[in-house]
């Protein structure tokens, strides 16, 4: 199996909270990066997340395996790259994985556990994820009735006994549409005039997208304040100190080269683990890299099982100790999500460079005007084709280079953290270059990437345009009898090549 690469660190001997397995509580927010208090942005008012990083382990390089919803969820549950296990774009699209791996939920399962989910799952097929309890199911995109994760929370805690549990409690902020208020939330509002600039990977910065910047922060306050109830909920539960809290973002912002890209700011997101019997708090690990695919791995080392998985993971609580290392390389994948905005990627980045490979190069992003032309109403973070045309030469070109991606981009993260200037033509960087092109080479065979091979790089583009053709506009969302097909051969090449 190309699945291979084994678990580090988990040791079957090893038992961090006596002989009591600890609760576990993974919380994944949405659409937004390290836009945090802890992590140095002073505009926001997180004090219940800045809590979680003071008495636990904040890393600050942490990221996600793609820039969007689905595939970055499957990642987190599986602890696979989506290419790995077929969820490689939005679950609300068809996207599906190729089977039933085995996943958090699962693996607890068999072990004892309670398994229970708060919010939107949104992985096919959501069977093999074995939930015994799920409320609050949509996407509550609306921000409503915020309290209920908090009181459905405690409702699963006290329902168990003294059986261990996990629960994945899924916050809707900071995802679109923007709103600043709703039901008296956030208490604490941040308005265009707090907000001295607009987020930097953005390049432009003008009244309109400091308004919507201000609109964004103050959603990050209200996920602060949701976080902060369910804290309350579970230290009421008196179970708080034999639990092991994971928290993180799926990816980033939707503003302008940061969802749906291979940018930073779609890729670095914030990871905070907390676990009063099992982990010394305090902790910021700021030089290693760290992936989704590590979430995982890092539960198996904490139930103490034995380490007969072959996953591309390592355990984060080892790396937090001290034991193992991060990633020298972090690897992404992308194709946007959708079959109108389907536009493949590949990038790795090391501790300085990264590279990025634009597998369909010669043609324009599909998703660039949704943001410049605000296609959709919900969307209007993006920078618009006024804005672009106000900016300076150097600007424009980094725009420009976004709708029409060379196929590689190399960028100095040390020098030029938002990615503003390509070197992958430049002559004093040609060695990083290619060291990099032959890192991510390897990552791609090594992980049956089905876009190494032509048949499938032919079929999978063959099933785009067919769907793009007779299902315009995402129609295929309302027939009941569409199937993707790419289930079928992606997964025959990924799980039978050797």
């Amino acid at each position: 199996m190309v699945i291979s690469v084994s678990l580090c660190g988990c040791n079957s001997d090893q038992t961090y909270a006596g002989n009591t397995q600890p609760n576990i509580i993974l919380i994944v927010s949405e659409d937004h990066g390290q836009d945090l208090g802890s992590y140095g942005n002073q505009i926001v008012t997180t004090p219940h997340i800045d809590s979680l990083a003071a008495n636990g382990v904040m890393f600050l390089n942490a990221y996600t395996t793609y820039s969007v919803c689905s595939p970055s969820r499957g990642s987190i549950l599986t602890g696979l790259f989506p290419h790995q296990n077929g969820q490689i774009g939005l679950a609300t699209h068809g996207f599906e994985m190729y089977k039933a791996f085995e996943n958090i939920p699962s693996f607890l399962k068999e072990r004892g556990y309670r398994t229970g989910c708060l919010g939107k799952l949104h992985i096919n097929p959501e069977s093999a994820f074995p939930f015994v309890f799920h409320e609050i199911e949509s996407s509550n995109f609306a921000k409503e009735k915020m309290k209920n994760y908090a009181i459905k929370a405690s409702e699963f805690i006290k329902s168990g006994a003294e059986q261990p549990f996990f629960l994945m409690v899924n916050f809707p902020d900071a995802h679109f549409p923007l709103l600043r208020k709703v039901e008296g939330l956030p208490t604490i509002e941040v308005t265009g005039d707090d907000v001295l600039g607009t987020l930097p990977f953005v390049g432009a910065d003008t009244e309109r997208l400091r308004g919507l910047t201000a609109d964004y922060f103050s959603q990050i306050n209200r996920l602060d304040e949701s976080i902060g109830m369910l804290l309350d909920s579970i230290n009421a539960t008196g179970k708080a100190e034999n639990t092991l809290i994971i928290y993180l973002s799926d990816h980033g912002a939707q503003f302008s080269r940061g969802k749906t890209t291979n940018y930073e700011a779609g890729l670095k997101i914030p990871l905070i683990l907390t676990w009063p019997e099992g982990l010394s708090g305090g902790k910021v690990i700021g030089d290693q890299m760290v992936s989704v695919i590590d979430i995982f791995p890092t539960i198996i080392d904490a139930v103490s099982a034995q380490p007969s998985r072959e996953l591309p993971g390592r355990s984060l609580i080892k790396i937090a100790d001290g034991q193992l290392t991060g990633h020298e390389y972090i690897y992404a994948g992308g194709m946007i999500g959708t079959a109108k905005y389907f536009y493949p990627r590949r990038s790795v980045r090391g501790s300085r460079y990264k590279l990025i490979h634009n597998l369909f190069s010669g043609e324009p992003d599909p998703y660039f005007p949704v943001y410049t032309d605000h296609i959709y109403p919900t969307v209007l973070s993006g920078t618009s084709r006024e804005e672009i045309a106000s900016l300076a030469v150097e600007l424009k070109d980094v725009y420009d280079r976004w709708e029409n991606p060379p196929v590689y981009e190399l960028y100095d993260l040390e020098n030029d953290p938002w990615e503003f200037n390509n070197l992958a033509d430049d002559p004093n960087h040609q060695e990083d270059l290619e060291r990099l092109k032959t890192v991510l080479n390897d990552w791609r065979v090594n992980t049956s990437d089905p876009f190494m091979d032509s048949v499938n790089f032919n079929k999978i583009r063959a099933e785009v345009d067919s769907i793009n053709k007779y299902y315009p506009d995402h129609s295929y969302q309302k027939d009941t009898a569409f199937h993707w097909e790419y289930p079928d051969y992606f997964g025959d090449y990924v799980l039978n090549t050797k």
